[in-house]
């Protein structure tokens, strides 16, 4: 191959690679084109954790099953993670049998024999390795090692350009202060999930949280103490609500949560749960000997009986945590049969 050609293969290479700005897909393409350049039957690509001194597994090909489930790992001293941090440049190995380095024993069950860890770095600061496999021991051509060298630095660019888009895309939809997805956020998938429950017929509940008495606590502690409750009110939202249910900050001192296939009475045993656990916190404050303690009141309304569009399914679930506010606080409100009952 002449200069020319080998120029014009590290350009081809390079738009594709920053072609796109989804994160997996970037991980993938780098993949698959560093694969087909050197000739390797199998690879992988790891993003790097500073913080937790930890690698989190992106992309893979070509690997065992056991080997594709390890998604993410500690570096150990001596490992050949380390070795190839440390190394800050390619890492080649010819023959795995023949190494002083800690090769792990999902790697030494999926027979690799020969290798090229590959660090990606930007500005001087590794954001991942990538990992080219053989299952044979072999030489590697000095003109594959030069290219994949050159296109390290490519890929090391897309890496950080994706990673920033996700994390503006992210602030786009998430509040700022809690770290749950925003209102308008809310908008838009309440709109989604209400075309799938019409179109499968489906029930779809919504309950939505207020904090009560939250005025008193700004106003007694001030904003910073609120802050520190809306904070851990939606941590423990998280934990109750996991898989397809989906939490929100509404606005203000008001939560709100989509559970797609929950019936009403799915939907009001997780809303009286979640009620008694906010009861339950214990909220540290500097300058105050006990823990602060805060409830919440709640309206659940369910999809089609309380509304079939989305601002009638709204409406009814405000009016019911409306009437729980004003007829005691501290209660889940909710339509059954055209009753009003409550807990409390």
């Amino acid at each position: 191959m002449n200069d020319f050609q080998r120029l014009r293969e590290i350009v081809d290479v390079a738009q594709v690679v920053v072609s796109s700005l989804d994160l997996d897909e970037v991980l993938q393409r780098i993949l698959q084109i560093t694969r087909e350049m050197v000739d390797v039957p199998a690879g992988s690509i790891a993003l790097y954790n500073k913080k937790q001194h930890s690698m989190e597994l992106h992309a893979i090909e070509g690997l065992s099953e056991d080997l594709s489930a390890n998604k993410s790992w500690q570096i150990e001293t001596d490992s050949l993670t380390q070795v190839a941090l440390n190394q800050n440049s390619l890492y080649v190995v010819e023959d795995t049998g023949q190494v002083t380095f800690k090769l792990s024993s999902l790697a030494r069950a999926a027979g690799i024999r020969s290798l090229i860890a590959v660090p990606l770095t930007m500005h001087g600061q590794t954001v991942g390795i990538l990992f080219l496999n053989d299952f044979v021991p072999r030489t590697f051509a000095a003109d594959d090692l030069e290219r994949l060298t050159i296109i390290s630095s490519f890929a090391a660019l897309s890496i950080v350009n994706a990673r920033l888009h996700q994390k503006t895309s992210q602030l786009a939809v998430t509040d700022g202060l809690t770290g749950l997805y925003n209102y308008r956020q809310f908008k838009s998938l309440l709109a989604q999930e209400l075309q799938r429950a019409q179109r499968y017929r489906h029930p779809l509940s919504l309950i939505m949280f207020d904090i009560d008495n939250f005025k008193t606590f700004n106003d007694s502690y001030g904003h910073p103490c609120g802050d520190q409750i809306l904070v851990q009110i939606a941590s423990t939202l998280r934990d109750i609500f996991r898989g397809a249910d989906l939490v929100f900050r509404y606005g203000g001192e008001e939560f709100t949560i989509i559970l797609p296939e929950a019936n009403l009475d799915q939907a009001v045993i997780a809303a009286e749960r979640t009620r008694m656990q906010i009861g339950e916190m214990g909220i540290e404050w500097p300058g105050v000997q006990q823990q602060l303690r805060v409830t919440a009141s709640a309206g659940v309304a369910t999809f089609p009986d309380d509304g079939i569009a989305a601002e009638c399914l709204l409406n009814s679930v405000d009016e019911l945590l409306y009437r729980a506010k004003r007829e005691g606080k501290n209660c889940v409100y909710f339509n059954e049969l055209l009753r009003k009952r409550a807990y409390s």
